[in-house]
């Protein structure tokens, strides 16, 4: 889980490299470096911490113009953040970065390097440097070095190269994590995102598993497996806009909770018309036709979007839905039917877990459908069908709007599925989609406005260790993303239940004054959720009430509350959902948190 930036051409290398791992800063920040040819010599630099750390270093000990150079941002997998284990990794021969793992690792460093060889560092990246010299002493040619190399190791990598002896050049490849290259009027790039290079050019095109990319200032060469060159299919990203700006924000977390009304409206038009879910750009309606059963499968936030998913289809179309987390999904050995839909979240489209599942289901001849934010990822080339959402750059670790759009998007699935089959009836459908509406033009914002008034919950729950969250039907998967978002940036502990569940054990944590948070939006469980809260109040706890103004025996029994808009459908999270980050947000902007960029997380996770 690192970037990667590569450049070749006439602007100054450092600058361009420096820059481009501030765009990339989001996928790693233990530690960064670079290598570039000064003189038409390797000089390398690593620090620990972030860019702007490098930067520093850099400006002291690289003066000049230099013309090509690799550059790294990293997330550890292989030996803990040190500038020692910081990337570029290499020898006298050449330098490399590196995103992805090597599972054999070990196996190489002890039967093929040998003993003799005088390891610095404690990375699998060095292994795959070590691997290259000794394949290229014996051959003499770079790309057939890399492309030997390559077939030794086993797991992922994408891999940006630059030899001693051949200034001005970068060498590229992969296997399983994401690298493009890109062509500006000044120079070329290669990337592991187009974020990196996207100031300079929109112009690129991806390289496929074990092609090889030759980079220099005036010409860019793709090789296949078998060694021939080929004709680079070029695309064109789209506009930029200014969802990477933070717009006078403290963080960029809070930024992207205020975008999501237009991020949902911009998502809703996309997949819309006259009133009812049109997804005829990438799917046609016989794509939903004949399902017997769906899996969905995610990572993280973008599994509990999925659960609402299931939630939603269920309910609507009435087909029945695995929801399961990615690095489980394939080795569950899922029972799958050649009339199933396998469905896949990824904001990135790039995650490495839920890539593996969609490749076992394309391996099996199953549907698949992903559900992806980024243009030009690896899910949307390799999916039978792709849905966009259009949530726009989203530079917090943390998920939000991004799980606002995934959200709907499930939604609109679910509407269409149970059109298509005879569940619902069109007039139905546009009440749903009416409300949808209504949640991101009026609801939505009215949350926003009020933000101030969650201050004084997120006060007290800051001076706690250990919160718990409460709720049923979908409102119980509602507090299963709030505790994720509460733990991934305030480092509270925090636990979330099906409010039923509660006293099955767990209510023995429950002593005087500990923080139960009940996320009640659905009236259906107004009963349910009201004993469940006098049963945690009878044993000591301060409750929290996010519900609706119109809840009004929720309220009166809670010690405090979060009040939402008037209730509307039973199907909509998404004002709720806006509560549970704000509230997040608050709780670790008390305790003055990295909330950007959260420890030991971040935010594309491009390894299993």
């Amino acid at each position: 889980m690192c970037g990667i930036i590569g450049y070749s051409g006439e602007s100054n290398a450092k600058d361009i490299i420096i820059d481009g791992l501030r765009a990339l800063e989001y996928r790693g920040y233990d530690s960064a470096g670079l290598t570039v040819f000064e003189n038409n010599r390797l000089r390398t630099v690593r620090t620990t911490g972030r860019v702007n750390s490098l930067n520093e270093k850099t400006a002291e000990s690289i003066r000049g113009k230099q013309k090509c150079g690799i550059g790294h941002t990293r997330w550890a997998t292989h030996g803990e953040p040190s500038e020692r284990n910081a990337h570029p990794q290499g020898n006298d021969t050449l330098m490399l970065v590196h995103n992805g793992i090597i599972e054999n690792n070990n196996e190489l460093k002890e039967n093929y390097i040998g003993k003799n060889y005088n390891f610095t560092s404690d990375t699998d990246t060095e292994v795959i440097a070590a691997v290259i010299e000794k394949e290229y002493k014996e051959c003499g040619d770079r790309i057939q070095s890399i492309r030997k190399a390559s077939e030794r190791l086993r797991g992922s990598f994408a891999l940006g190269i630059v030899f001693s002896d051949c200034p001005d050049t970068v060498f590229a490849t992969r296997k399983d994590s994401p690298l493009i290259v890109g062509r500006s009027s000044h120079g070329n790039f290669i990337a592991s995102d187009i974020s990196a290079f996207r100031k300079h050019t929109d112009k690129y095109c991806r390289l496929n598993d074990y092609e090889t990319a030759v980079i220099s200032k005036n010409d860019i060469v793709i090789i296949n497996r078998e060694g021939r060159s080929l004709s680079p299919t070029w695309h064109t990203a789209e506009s930029r806009n200014d969802s990477a700006d933070i717009h006078g924000f403290r963080h960029f977390m809070l930024k992207e909770i205020y975008d999501e009304p237009e991020a949902m409206k911009k998502t809703f038009e996309a997949i819309t018309d006259n009133g009812l879910p049109d997804f005829s750009k990438t799917v046609d309606d016989d794509f939903f036709r004949r399902i017997n059963s769906i899996h969905i499968t995610a990572c993280g936030t973008a599994y509990h979007a999925g659960l609402l998913g299931g939630h939603f289809i269920e309910k609507l179309a009435r087909i029945p839905v695995n929801v399961c987390v990615a690095s489980e999904f394939r080795y569950n050995d899922p029972v799958t039917d050649k009339n199933d839909l396998v469905i896949i979240i990824s904001q990135s489209g790039e995650t490495a877990d839920s890539l593996a599942a969609l490749r076992l289901m394309n391996s099996r001849g199953i549907r698949t459908l992903s559900v992806v934010n980024a243009q030009g990822s690896s899910m949307e080339n390799e999916s039978d069908c792709i849905i966009r959402t259009h949530a726009g750059a989203e530079i917090s670790v943390a998920s939000t709007k991004a799980f606002h759009v995934q959200v709907l998007v499930l939604l609109m699935i679910a509407v269409k599925l149970a059109l298509v089959n005879g569940k619902i009836t069109e007039e139905y459908a546009k009440e749903i989609l009416k409300e949808v509406q209504n949640d991101f033009t009026y609801n939505i914002p009215d949350i926003l406005q009020r933000s101030n008034s969650i201050l004084p919950v997120a006060d007290r729950l800051s001076v706690h260790r250990n919160v718990f969250f409460i709720g049923r039907g979908r409102d119980s998967i509602l507090a299963t993303e709030a505790s994720l978002k509460l733990k991934e940036i305030s480092y509270i502990n925090s636990q979330a239940y099906p409010a039923g569940e509660l006293k099955h054990g767990t209510i023995s944590l429950i002593e005087k004054g500990t923080p139960v948070i009940a996320v009640v939006t659905d009236s259906f469980f107004y009963d349910k959720m009201k004993s469940n809260i006098r049963e945690v109040k009878a044993r000591g706890a301060c409750v929290i009430s996010i519900c609706h103004r119109n809840a009004k025996e929720i309220t009166e029994i809670s010690d405090e509350v979060i009040l939402l808009p008037e209730e509307t459908s039973s199907l909509m999270p998404f004002s709720a959902s806006t509560v549970i980050q704000l509230l997040a947000y608050h709780t670790a902007n008390a305790l003055g948190r990295d909330i950007d960029k959260p420890r030991n997380l971040a935010k594309s996770v491009t390894v299993e």
